[in-house]
């Protein structure tokens, strides 16, 4: 295959590739979605995951149709991520796309919940045992990091369910191809420990060629123990045998028999043998070489088998943490359209530490306790009410099911969807804003598919009085071409008459904590209007006023919302002028 094939690979980037890997090594890392391999060879780390994510799940890309949606998306990879066990598996959550068919959704789904079992199943020291064993050989590349990683986990005490392909591989012999590829590993010379000979031939090379560059020193030290020319011989002999710790008869066949004097006689006999030692280092480091090419090759399949089973248990075992950190759960993959939650949590929220309120909401047809059969929900309610949230944290579940992973909830029916429409709010009446926005969020309600629309305060974008008129008709567009929606809005009054198939909820404010902060109920209640309650706000305000000027202020804006409102929830927080 061409690498411009690829998306996002154009012509320079082809040739940078290729210079670097090779053609046929290049494609490999792309299919294998081995970014580290293509950001060493010269790729920023985002374009490496950006192609990677086109090559092995592009059609899915589809279905983050808008920015925030987007955002979403790389902030779970972002969460999955961190609980990768090897750099390898990290690359490949990071190229995780929305599936586009539901087999390969719950195909996916199984495996990981499969993962998380078998995690579950293990004594906190055997998981640390298993990520030990990853990490320790994690710099190493391709064979040699799963022949020497599979090792390492068969001596782990985990070895059933998603591990018992681990326990299946001939440990034995891929410890033995792991000295071999250990050996091999880096440029065309062996390594130490290759071989004990091949070692103790480089050692006396070393320190022969150590006395060769300093004749006179070895002169000194063979001169001060000898009387004549054959003890003089028998003295260098000796002394070179006992440095290098070679045997004195191949000492002696290295020694010159014409030399003119002593300093000729040292440097000649030690250039010999030098000469002779690298012959010898050469045909060794050759035969030792091919016998350790012969081992790998051996156990050719068995590699083969570890590869894959490692990379694999990788990635499992990196979801399966993931799933275990955030206690997520397999949502049911459903035929219908609908999303539906029971118990739900933000990912966001919980992973900043906050104490997160479990959630119940839901859109069209589904067997959970939740209202079931309205395909359009208007929220609405209190401000810094966690309506936003709620969108996020469906936003958050239908990308995680449509990617095979499981959701931060108790229980979940989610169908699969063609277009995810997630829109903040963005407070501007810029008109910019206005057409950028309507060109984001229409179009898919236009196309074929199915479209979940996920839309926070659309009304911030325009004027109040053209705003509910825009958003009755997104509504509308909604229903009449059967997605899926849900709407933050605090217009919900204007936008009567709604369609039979909408359905208005809210969240509700129920005072102020001791604290004077505000207490407000997460969970939106179905089939009513939430208010803002703005007494609460203006009664903290009241209380926390230390100015007698703006106290005074505050306190008029008490009258006009309710004086009494005001007082009793002060009373509520037991606040104490």
């Amino acid at each position: 295959m061409r690498l411009q094939e690829y998306w996002g690979v154009g012509p320079k980037t082809a040739t940078r590739l290729s210079e670097s890997l090779g053609t046929e090594r290049a494609v490999e890392a792309i299919e294998s979605a081995d970014a580290r391999t293509l950001v060493d060879a010269g790729l920023t780390p985002g374009r490496a995951t950006r192609i990677l994510r086109r090559a092995n799940g592009g059609e899915g890309l589809e279905t983050l149709t808008t920015r925030d949606t987007r955002d979403v998306y790389k902030s779970l990879l972002d969460l999955a991520e961190e609980h990768a066990v090897t750099r390898h598996a990290g690359d490949r959550i990071r190229v995780l796309t929305p599936l586009t068919d539901t087999d390969a959704m719950r195909a996916r789904l199984d495996d990981v919940m499969a993962a998380t079992e078998s995690w579950r199943a293990l004594d906190e020291a055997t998981q640390e045992a298993v990520l030990e064993a990853f990490d320790r050989h994690d710099g190493a590349v391709g064979e040699l990091s799963a022949a020497e990683t599979a090792v390492a986990l068969a001596e782990t005490a985990a070895d059933s369910g998603v591990f018992a392909a681990i326990a299946d591989l001939d440990t034995d012999r891929l410890a033995e191809a792991a000295v071999a590829l250990r050996a091999l590993d880096g440029d065309d010379r062996l390594g130490a420990g290759a071989d004990d000979e091949l070692d103790r031939l480089r050692d006396a090379l070393a320190t022969v060629e150590d006395m060769a560059a300093d004749p006179d020193g070895v002169l000194d030290a063979v001169r001060s123990s000898a009387r004549d020319a054959a003890e003089f011989q028998s003295a260098f002999v000796r002394h070179v045998a006992d440095e290098t710790g070679l045997p004195s008869g191949e000492v002696r066949d290295a020694a010159p028999d014409g030399a003119a004097d002593a300093a000729g006689f040292v440097t000649e006999g030690l250039r010999s043998l030098a000469t002779a030692l690298r012959t010898r280092v050469d045909e060794r480091e050759t035969s030792v070489a091919a016998d350790l090419r012969e081992t790998v090759e051996a156990t050719r399949e068995e590699l083969d088998a570890a590869v894959a089973a490692v990379d694999d248990l990788a990635f499992d075992v990196s979801l399966a943490r993931f799933s275990v950190a955030y206690d997520l759960t397999a949502p049911d993959l459903v035929a219908t359209e609908t999303l539906a939650v029971e118990g739900a949590r933000n990912l966001d929220l919980l992973d900043a530490g906050i104490d997160v309120q479990p959630i119940d909401y839901a859109v069209g047809d589904h067997d959970l306790d939740v209202p079931t059969g309205d395909r359009v929900a208007v929220l609405t309610g209190a401000n810094s009410g966690g309506k936003t949230t709620v969108l996020e944290t469906l936003c958050q579940v239908q990308l995680l099911a449509s990617m095979g992973l499981p959701v931060p909830a108790e229980a979940a029916a989610v169908g699969q969807v063609d277009s995810i429409v997630f829109h903040r709010r963005h407070a501007s009446f810029n008109a910019g804003v206005l057409e950028s926005t309507l060109r984001s969020v229409v179009p898919p309600l236009t196309r074929e598919g199915r479209t979940l629309m996920l839309v926070d305060e659309f009304e911030a974008i325009t004027e109040p009085g053209r705003a509910a008129d825009l958003l009755h008709g997104l509504v509308t567009l909604t229903v009449e071409r059967e997605a899926l929606g849900a709407f933050v809005t605090h217009l919900a009054e204007d936008l009567e008459p709604l369609p039979e198939v909408a359905r208005v909820d809210g969240i509700f404010a129920e005072g102020l904590t001791p604290d004077l902060d505000l207490e407000v109920d997460y969970q939106p209640r179905f089939g009513q209007l939430g208010k803002s309650t703005p007494e609460f706000i203006v009664s903290r305000l009241v209380a926390e006023a230390t100015d007698r000027g703006e106290r005074s202020g505050y306190e008029h804006l008490a009258a006009a919302v309710g004086e009494e409102a005001v007082q009793r929830t002060l009373a509520d927080a037991r606040w104490d002028e």
